[in-house]
């Protein structure tokens, strides 16, 4: 089992220190002074931004899946056609420098939409100003990755007046993010840590399998992975993986099957998460359930992300890897 000199020697950068304190950040966040936004109600939401901020998007769109506003999750350079006048276009870049997200702006801008941005400065803020955009500037904490409960829950303030969600729900959410602190901060390094003890059982490719509400954390755990860990990891829908994912599963893998469940999943989801663990145990491929808390969907989502995070960190840390440096994703933006 790691110690605490092995996070100090390997995590440089103290990134594990952000993340302790991750409930402290939320709820200093939810109590931000910028202003809320006036634009009124709308049926359509477009969300754009890419890696951290794009998982941001991915939680609204969850979030915001049984009601009545249509939602567009924009991970590229292009907004879709059925945008215009009436929409809204939310645009988040932590450094406020993403070149697809500044490619969305402008566009939204072209459009005549609602348009509001937050970053930490940047070009993006720079666009805002010079078109009257509304934008609203939150600092980073270490890394994009890291600042994650910081944006998000500024922007839950912020976008109160058309997003749809009860503040019980976000206080509860704040509230079992504290609860699961005590479990899997780096002050408690042992067994009963059950971050740490999935990462020390991922010692192979992991195969995360997510019912639809929970996508927004497979996809953030597979991009925590492998930012944070160097390593490479997939994500499935377990229903649609039942028509075509479950068949590579009849050879001999090393690959790891991790099961992201709901406390309260869909009846159907559930009749087929039990045929998926009776076949993994006839083929005695090993697999690991992780269940998400009991609550909103904003509680179940934020608190499989910390989890699944911390989880990411904890793989650096084992095998010897420092999780800030992304020296292939720079190696990128400086072609750029």
């Amino acid at each position: 089992m790691i110690a605490f000199s092995d996070i100090e020697k390997n995590d440089t950068n103290s990134m594990c220190k952000i993340y302790d304190d991750w409930p402290n950040i939320a709820r200093d966040a939810y109590k931000t002074n910028l202003k809320q936004i006036t634009f009124e109600k709308t049926d359509h939401i477009v969300f754009g931004g890419m890696g951290g901020s794009g998982a941001i998007g991915d939680i609204f769109s969850s979030i915001l899946s049984k009601t009545n506003i249509h939602v567009d999750v924009v991970k590229g350079y292009l907004l879709p056609k059925t945008v215009d006048s009436k929409s809204t276009v939310v645009i988040t870049s932590t450094s406020g420098n993403t070149e697809e997200a500044i490619s969305v702006l402008k566009s939204a801008i072209n459009l005549g939409c609602n348009i509001i941005a937050f970053s930490d400065g940047g070009k993006i803020k720079k666009i805002c100003e010079e078109n009257s955009i509304e934008h609203r500037e939150i600092s980073m904490i270490h890394s994009p990755r890291a600042s994650f409960t910081k944006f998000l829950f500024s922007m839950l303030k912020i976008l109160e007046p058309i997003i749809p969600i009860a503040e019980n729900d976000i206080q509860e959410s704040i509230h079992e993010l504290e609860n699961l602190r005590k479990k899997i901060s780096s002050k408690n390094l042992n067994e009963q840590n059950p971050a740490l003890s999935l990462a020390y059982w991922i010692t192979e490719i992991p195969v995360i399998y997510f019912p639809w509400g929970l996508q927004s954390c497979a996809i953030r755990f597979k991009n925590s992975l492998q930012e944070n860990a160097k390593m490479h990891a997939i994500s499935e829908d377990v229903i649609e993986a039942s028509h075509n994912g479950i068949v590579p599963w009849e050879r001999m893998t090393n690959l790891k099957p991790i099961l992201l469940e709901g406390k309260e999943d869909y009846v159907k989801t559930k009749e087929r998460w039990m045929i998926l663990k009776e076949f993994f145990e006839k083929n005695k491929i090993e697999y690991k359930e992780v269940f998400s808390v009991k609550g909103s969907i904003l509680s179940k989502i934020i608190n499989l992300i910390y989890l699944l995070d911390y989880t990411s960190i904890y793989k650096a840390v084992i095998s010897n890897i420092d999780p800030t440096p992304v020296a292939a994703i720079n190696f990128v933006k400086n072609k750029l």
